[in-house]
Protein backbone atom coordinates (compact mmCIF):
# COMPACT_ATOMS: atom_id res chain seq x y z
CA UNK A 1 0.00 0.00 0.00
CA UNK A 2 1.42 3.40 -0.98
CA UNK A 3 1.89 5.38 2.22
CA UNK A 4 1.93 9.40 3.01
CA UNK A 5 3.14 11.08 6.55
CA UNK A 6 1.42 14.73 6.79
CA UNK A 7 2.94 16.44 9.34
CA UNK A 8 1.46 20.08 10.17
CA UNK A 9 4.71 22.47 11.51
CA UNK A 10 4.40 25.52 13.10
CA UNK A 11 8.15 26.80 14.59
CA UNK A 12 8.95 23.17 15.11
CA UNK A 13 12.47 23.29 13.49
CA UNK A 14 14.04 22.13 16.97
CA UNK A 15 12.27 18.73 16.23
CA UNK A 16 11.04 18.24 13.21
CA UNK A 17 14.13 16.18 11.66
CA UNK A 18 14.24 14.13 15.10
CA UNK A 19 11.00 13.09 13.73
CA UNK A 20 11.36 12.73 10.25
CA UNK A 21 14.39 10.51 11.02
CA UNK A 22 12.76 7.90 13.13
CA UNK A 23 9.79 7.52 10.64
CA UNK A 24 9.99 3.83 8.78
CA UNK A 25 11.08 4.68 6.08
CA UNK A 26 10.65 1.32 4.47
CA UNK A 27 6.64 1.30 4.53
CA UNK A 28 6.36 5.14 4.07
CA UNK A 29 6.91 6.48 0.51
CA UNK A 30 6.58 10.22 1.18
CA UNK A 31 6.93 12.17 4.22
CA UNK A 32 5.34 15.95 3.93
CA UNK A 33 5.54 18.55 5.78
CA UNK A 34 3.42 21.69 5.93
CA UNK A 35 5.21 24.75 7.33
CA UNK A 36 1.91 26.55 9.04
CA UNK A 37 3.76 30.15 8.26
CA UNK A 38 6.94 29.58 10.60
CA UNK A 39 9.04 32.12 11.53
CA UNK A 40 11.98 29.69 12.23
CA UNK A 41 14.49 27.00 9.84
CA UNK A 42 11.21 24.34 9.88
CA UNK A 43 11.24 24.20 6.20
CA UNK A 44 14.93 24.40 5.97
CA UNK A 45 15.33 21.62 8.49
CA UNK A 46 12.33 19.73 6.89
CA UNK A 47 14.14 19.81 3.62
CA UNK A 48 17.50 18.58 4.73
CA UNK A 49 15.85 15.97 6.40
CA UNK A 50 14.47 14.57 3.32
CA UNK A 51 10.83 15.76 3.41
CA UNK A 52 8.48 17.30 0.60
CA UNK A 53 7.62 20.75 2.00
CA UNK A 54 3.95 22.92 1.20
CA UNK A 55 3.64 25.94 2.83
CA UNK A 56 0.26 27.49 3.82
CA UNK A 57 0.22 30.77 5.63
CA UNK A 58 -2.80 30.27 6.87
CA UNK A 59 -2.46 29.76 10.47
CA UNK A 60 -4.05 26.43 12.62
CA UNK A 61 -3.87 22.82 12.54
CA UNK A 62 -6.68 22.50 9.63
CA UNK A 63 -5.76 24.67 7.64
CA UNK A 64 -2.06 22.88 7.36
CA UNK A 65 -3.58 19.15 7.29
CA UNK A 66 -6.10 20.61 4.63
CA UNK A 67 -2.94 21.95 2.59
CA UNK A 68 -1.92 18.03 2.47
CA UNK A 69 -4.66 16.60 1.69
CA UNK A 70 -4.81 18.42 -1.53
CA UNK A 71 -1.10 17.63 -2.27
CA UNK A 72 -1.96 13.88 -1.72
CA UNK A 73 -5.14 14.03 -4.01
CA UNK A 74 -1.95 14.13 -6.59
CA UNK A 75 -0.04 11.35 -5.19
CA UNK A 76 -3.39 8.84 -4.76
CA UNK A 77 -2.15 6.82 -1.51
CA UNK A 78 -4.09 4.32 0.05
CA UNK A 79 -3.58 5.49 3.33
CA UNK A 80 -2.64 8.58 4.97
CA UNK A 81 -0.55 9.04 8.62
CA UNK A 82 -1.18 12.46 10.17
CA UNK A 83 1.80 12.82 12.75
CA UNK A 84 2.66 15.83 15.29
CA UNK A 85 6.02 18.18 14.70
CA UNK A 86 7.18 18.29 18.22
CA UNK A 87 8.55 14.84 18.63
CA UNK A 88 6.15 14.08 21.28
CA UNK A 89 4.90 11.07 19.21
CA UNK A 90 7.00 7.95 18.50
CA UNK A 91 7.08 7.97 15.40
CA UNK A 92 8.56 4.10 15.04
CA UNK A 93 4.81 2.54 16.42
CA UNK A 94 3.61 3.83 12.82
CA UNK A 95 3.90 0.51 11.56
CA UNK A 96 1.28 -1.49 14.69
CA UNK A 97 -0.64 2.09 13.92
CA UNK A 98 -1.41 1.12 9.99
CA UNK A 99 -1.91 -2.85 10.87
CA UNK A 100 -5.72 -2.63 11.68
CA UNK A 101 -6.14 -1.06 7.84
CA UNK A 102 -3.49 -3.46 5.70
CA UNK A 103 -4.42 -6.85 7.95
CA UNK A 104 -8.33 -6.29 9.36
CA UNK A 105 -9.52 -3.79 6.58
CA UNK A 106 -10.06 -0.78 9.27
CA UNK A 107 -10.92 2.23 8.09
CA UNK A 108 -9.36 4.15 11.01
CA UNK A 109 -7.14 3.92 13.59
CA UNK A 110 -6.77 6.17 16.26
CA UNK A 111 -2.84 6.06 18.07
CA UNK A 112 -4.24 6.38 21.54
CA UNK A 113 -2.44 8.55 24.68
CA UNK A 114 -4.98 7.30 27.12
CA UNK A 115 -4.29 3.63 26.43
CA UNK A 116 -0.40 4.08 26.45
CA UNK A 117 2.51 5.23 28.32
CA UNK A 118 3.02 9.00 29.17
CA UNK A 119 5.86 10.56 30.23
CA UNK A 120 5.22 12.56 33.15
CA UNK A 121 4.38 16.22 32.43
CA UNK A 122 3.67 15.47 28.55
CA UNK A 123 -0.05 16.46 29.15
CA UNK A 124 -1.54 19.12 31.11
CA UNK A 125 -4.08 18.38 33.48
CA UNK A 126 -6.64 20.52 31.39
CA UNK A 127 -5.46 18.56 28.39
CA UNK A 128 -6.21 14.97 30.16
CA UNK A 129 -9.41 16.38 31.55
CA UNK A 130 -10.54 17.67 28.17
CA UNK A 131 -9.91 14.69 26.54
CA UNK A 132 -12.54 12.53 28.86
CA UNK A 133 -14.79 15.32 28.37
CA UNK A 134 -14.43 15.14 24.84
CA UNK A 135 -14.15 11.49 24.34
CA UNK A 136 -17.58 11.20 27.00
CA UNK A 137 -19.39 13.72 25.00
CA UNK A 138 -19.06 11.54 21.59
CA UNK A 139 -19.48 8.22 23.00
CA UNK A 140 -23.21 10.42 24.56
CA UNK A 141 -24.32 11.81 21.52
CA UNK A 142 -22.49 9.71 18.66
CA UNK A 143 -22.55 6.54 20.10
CA UNK A 144 -18.62 5.76 19.70
CA UNK A 145 -16.17 4.96 22.39
CA UNK A 146 -12.73 6.76 21.90
CA UNK A 147 -10.14 7.37 24.60
CA UNK A 148 -8.55 9.87 23.18
CA UNK A 149 -8.20 12.52 20.51
CA UNK A 150 -4.93 12.13 19.85
CA UNK A 151 -3.28 13.31 16.73
CA UNK A 152 -1.16 10.58 15.81
CA UNK A 153 -3.24 8.67 13.22
CA UNK A 154 -4.10 6.81 10.14
CA UNK A 155 -6.63 6.74 7.70
CA UNK A 156 -7.61 5.12 4.12
CA UNK A 157 -6.97 8.19 2.01
CA UNK A 158 -10.54 7.29 0.55
CA UNK A 159 -12.54 7.23 4.01
CA UNK A 160 -10.32 10.92 4.39
CA UNK A 161 -11.69 12.51 1.53
CA UNK A 162 -15.53 10.76 2.30
CA UNK A 163 -15.15 13.11 5.73
CA UNK A 164 -15.04 16.33 3.62
CA UNK A 165 -13.39 17.88 6.43
CA UNK A 166 -13.75 21.87 7.03
CA UNK A 167 -12.12 22.72 10.15
CA UNK A 168 -9.38 25.08 9.58
CA UNK A 169 -8.24 25.33 13.83
CA UNK A 170 -8.47 22.94 16.83
CA UNK A 171 -11.59 20.91 15.58
CA UNK A 172 -9.34 19.05 13.07
CA UNK A 173 -9.33 15.99 15.21
CA UNK A 174 -12.75 15.33 16.53
CA UNK A 175 -14.41 16.38 13.41
CA UNK A 176 -12.80 13.50 11.51
CA UNK A 177 -13.57 11.43 14.63
CA UNK A 178 -17.49 12.22 14.67
CA UNK A 179 -17.85 12.22 11.39
CA UNK A 180 -16.40 8.82 10.86
CA UNK A 181 -19.07 7.89 13.91
CA UNK A 182 -22.22 9.11 11.31
CA UNK A 183 -20.84 7.81 8.28
CA UNK A 184 -20.50 4.33 10.13
CA UNK A 185 -16.80 3.86 9.14
CA UNK A 186 -14.60 0.88 11.08
CA UNK A 187 -12.32 2.71 13.00
CA UNK A 188 -10.57 1.65 16.35
CA UNK A 189 -7.77 3.16 18.87
CA UNK A 190 -4.18 1.35 19.51
CA UNK A 191 -1.65 2.62 22.14
CA UNK A 192 0.89 4.69 21.49
CA UNK A 193 3.65 6.23 23.83
CA UNK A 194 4.07 9.88 24.13
CA UNK A 195 6.57 12.15 25.59
CA UNK A 196 7.12 15.62 26.59
CA UNK A 197 7.39 17.84 23.62
CA UNK A 198 10.19 19.43 22.46
CA UNK A 199 10.03 23.38 23.28
CA UNK A 200 6.89 24.77 24.75
CA UNK A 201 3.03 23.95 22.81
CA UNK A 202 1.30 26.63 21.37
CA UNK A 203 -1.77 25.43 22.73
CA UNK A 204 -1.30 23.48 25.78
CA UNK A 205 1.57 25.53 26.65
CA UNK A 206 -0.71 29.20 27.26
CA UNK A 207 -3.78 29.52 28.99
CA UNK A 208 -5.48 31.33 25.91
CA UNK A 209 -4.59 27.74 23.86
CA UNK A 210 -6.01 25.72 26.07
CA UNK A 211 -9.31 27.53 26.37
CA UNK A 212 -9.83 28.54 22.81
CA UNK A 213 -8.95 24.76 21.60
CA UNK A 214 -11.24 23.14 24.41
CA UNK A 215 -14.05 25.55 23.30
CA UNK A 216 -13.37 24.54 19.62
CA UNK A 217 -13.81 20.83 20.46
CA UNK A 218 -16.81 21.37 22.37
CA UNK A 219 -18.35 23.44 19.71
CA UNK A 220 -17.41 21.03 16.74
CA UNK A 221 -19.19 18.47 19.12
CA UNK A 222 -22.49 19.94 19.04
CA UNK A 223 -22.14 21.44 15.63
CA UNK A 224 -22.84 17.84 13.64
CA UNK A 225 -25.71 16.77 15.73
Amino acid sequence: MKIIVIIPAFNEAKSIDKVIAEIPQDIVDEVVVVNNNSSDETSKVAQRAGATVLDELQQGYGFACLKGIEYAKKQKPDIVVFLDADYSDYPEEMRELIKPITEQNYDMVIGSRALGERQAGSMTIPQIFGNWLATNLLRLFYGVRYTDLGPFRAIKFDSLLALNMQDTTYGWTVEMQLKAAKMKMKTTEMAVNYRRRVGKSKISGTVKGTVLAGYKIITTIFKYL
